[in-house]
């Protein structure tokens, strides 16, 4: 049995299994992981082409369906190789979500994750919850505080996750001016080195120039003053 988050369960469905927590399991299903369901409403930035809101009996939500990019989506861009429950990716999210979320951070709650498996191989999906009016910081440069964003990295490297791919896209703003970090996809779980932090800062960078050039550079070299501040 994987090891789940406290007050999750896991149930079987058609070719594999899905996860919730004990307040959804009654209502759970394999069509809440169905990008084809009634509504479904593709997300414009992000997701490798592979991220739906949608609605339903979990309330608001983002359906992501985990996607290779690169190189690597020659294996094949959805099928993952199996390794067991307890490396499934989606299952290993929820358990970096839940805990964040202990630990007290802005993060989205996880809602159901669910597997289908074929073999040797296996594909895999996950529901957050929406987070209501949240903008990309790639929108807001000109409004956020560097600062803040940096108090929100490091208390993520404090509360024990490397996150695997820190961009701009993963870093939100909510109605009322609230940092949130997403796409926990890949992190790590364990004390967070000094070099660890750096290659988070320095993903970030990459992107910020990507989307801002100079602009993004001196955003995140304000960011990156704050940071150490908060380390020292």
């Amino acid at each position: 049995m994987t090891a789940l988050p406290t007050g999750w369960v896991r149930l079987a469905m058609p070719g594999g299994a899905l996860c919730a927590p004990e307040s959804l399991a009654a209502a759970a299903q394999a069509v809440w992981f169905d990008p084809r369901r009634p509504g479904a409403v593709a997300v414009a930035e992000g997701g490798r082409q592979a991220a739906w809101f949608v609605d339903g009996d979990h309330a608001a939500a983002v359906l992501r369906h985990y996607r290779r990019g690169g190189l690597r989506a020659r294996l094949g861009r959805e099928t993952y190789f199996w390794l067991g429950e307890g490396a499934v990716r989606a299952w290993a999210e929820v358990r970096v979500l839940a805990h964040l979320r202990a630990a007290g951070l802005l993060v989205p709650e996880p809602l159901a994750a669910a597997y289908w498996r074929t073999g040797l191989f296996y594909r895999n999906a996950i529901l957050i919850a929406r987070i209501p009016g949240a903008r990309a910081l790639t929108g807001l440069l000109d409004q956020a505080d560097p600062a803040a964003v940096a108090r929100a990295i490091h208390a993520m490297h404090d509360a024990g996750v490397w996150h695997a791919d820190l961009n701009a896209y993963n870093i939100l703003f909510d109605e009322q001016g609230r940092i949130w970090l997403i796409d926990f996809d890949r992190a790590r779980l364990g004390v967070v080195s000094p070099g660890q932090r750096r290659k988070n800062l320095l993903r970030l960078r990459r992107s910020l120039v990507k989307v801002a050039g100079a602009r993004g550079a001196q955003w995140w070299d304000a960011l990156d003053g704050a940071y150490l501040q908060s380390s020292a």
